[in-house]
């Protein structure tokens, strides 16, 4: 059989299982492209080898590829589509994960202030669109792929709150938001409704100027963009993503819950819920990724340190 229909066939299976596949859909796409239509018993592994190698070095996006296609032999083999899996043996060693970037105040505002320069008579909405969705992501520390898959009817202002369907677990959460954030999104909102709606209520709440919803591609090509105005790098491989907005949003109210003097390990477990984070431990680890965490952290420790020694003399 050929490739394509078999994968068809896989892609099927998993959506009647209710399971979102975009993302290994489209790695599955991307490999019948690399090797052609061909029958699946033709597949060479000197071909899956070059598909999963790519470009360059190898980056994280390997073992993705890989284990995507690992899943889809398995499900040919149990078949009896193929006999055996032309995946390679020896695979490379993963590398580092990348450390998240956190973005000062002060940068946030370079950034939003960067925006005015994205405006353009064929694109008018394009700059509101931009600097709306960066003060959405540090609001509301979504993640990018769910504040791109919001729609006009996600946004509750009488409620205060923004409703999360396409989530990275596919669990729909509810996320509350500010007055000034619910401020910013009326009056976008109002904006938007002037370009097409092609899905009317359910169209894409940040969209370009067909009304199409923004995708995670074209806003990875802007940002950039936004940053480079905007005067901001780090000595890395790996530069500040629009991503990380969300790794800095939420490494700031762990922040300001310190220096408020909260119970910050009995907010952690709401924070996790608020994040859409499937474990606690996910959330934990934001309280490492700056200095001034630490800093107030050991404040915290030294402070009940002190407190215990004393009450045992």
């Amino acid at each position: 059989m050929k490739i394509s229909q078999l994968i068809r066939e896989y892609i099927g299976l998993k959506h009647s299982m209710e399971i979102d596949f975009r993302s290994p859909a489209r790695i599955l796409k991307s490999f019948c492209a690399k090797t052609g239509d061909i029958e699946i018993t033709k597949v060479k592994p000197a071909t899956v080898k070059a598909f999963l190698d790519g470009k360059g070095n190898v980056t994280s996006f390997w073992h993705i590829k890989f284990q995507v296609l690992s899943n889809f032999y398995h499900f040919l083999i149990v078949r009896n589509y193929v006999k055996y899996s032309p995946l390679p043996k020896t695979i490379p060693k993963r590398p580092q994960a990348m450390t998240p970037y956190i973005y000062t105040v002060e940068e946030l505002r370079r950034l939003i202030s960067a925006t005015d320069k994205l405006k353009n008579p064929l694109s008018p909405l394009r700059a509101d669109t931009f600097r709306t969705l960066i003060l959405t992501l540090y609001g509301t520390g979504l993640r990018i792929g769910e504040a791109l898959s919001l729609t006009l009817t996600d946004v509750s202002f009488k409620e205060s709150l923004i409703v999360v369907r396409h989530t990275k677990f596919f669990k729909t959460r509810w996320v509350p938001i500010g007055p000034c954030l619910r401020a910013i999104l009326q009056n976008y909102i109002q904006k938007r409704l002037k370009l097409p709606c092609p899905k009317g209520k359910d169209s894409g709440l940040f969209a370009t100027r067909s009304g199409n919803a923004l995708t995670y591609d074209y806003a990875r090509k802007v940002f950039p963009m936004l940053r480079k105005d905007a005067d901001i790098y780090r000595e890395a491989r790996y530069q500040p993503r629009i991503h990380d907005i969300r790794h800095t949003a939420t490494t700031h109210r762990l922040l300001a819950w310190y220096r408020q003097g909260a119970d910050v390990q009995s907010l952690l477990p709401k924070l996790s819920t608020y994040l859409g984070h499937v474990n606690i431990s996910s959330t934990q680890r934001y309280l490492s990724m700056i200095p001034e965490l630490a800093k107030e952290a050991s404040y915290r420790f030294e402070e009940y340190a002190l407190k215990e020694g004393g009450s045992h003399e």
